[in-house]
C-alpha cells in the first residue's frame, strides 16, 4: 500500500505563509503526477495544484501567483508553497499522488489525510 503524510498546515494572518509538505511511502515502483487538493465544508473538493514527475505544473485561477507547487522525487515528496494567504484560503488541503504500486505501469490516485489550514485574524 501507498501511505501519503501531509504536514505544515496551521493557523495563519491574512497575509501570511504557509509551507505544506507531503511525503509518499510505502510499495511504490514509481510515481506520476502529485498534487493538492482543497475542501471545505459542504463544498465538493476543489483542485489546488497539480505537477507532473517532469515538473509540467497546472494550477487553480483563485491561487495562481500566490502558491507554487514544487517536489522532489528522489524523495517522493511534493510541497506547496502559499503566499498571500487569504480568508477564503482556510480549507483541509489534501495531497494526492497517483503512483504504480506493483511495477506494472498501472497507476492509482492516492490520497492523505488532509491537514487543516485556516486564514484568520
Amino acid at each position: 500500500q501507498v501511505q501519503l503524510v501531509e504536514s505544515g498546515g496551521g493557523l495563519v494572518q491574512p497575509g501570511g505563509s504557509l509551507r505544506l509538505s507531503c511525503v509518499a511511502s510505502g510499495s511504490i515502483f514509481s510515481v506520476n503526477t502529485m498534487g493538492w487538493y482543497r475542501q471545505v465544508p459542504g463544498k465538493q473538493r476543489e483542485l489546488v495544484a497539480l505537477i507532473t514527475s517532469g515538473g509540467s505544473t497546472n494550477y487553480a485561477d483563485s491561487v495562481k501567483g500566490r502558491f507554487t507547487i514544487s517536489r522532489d522525487n528522489a524523495k517522493n515528496t511534493v510541497y506547496l508553497q502559499m503566499n498571500s494567504l487569504k480568508p477564503e484560503d482556510t480549507a483541509v488541503y489534501f495531497c494526492t499522488c497517483d503512483a504504480d504500486p506493483a511495477g506494472w505501469s498501472k497507476f492509482f490516485r492516492y490520497w492523505g489525510q488532509g491537514t487543516q489550514v485556516t486564514v484568520s485574524s
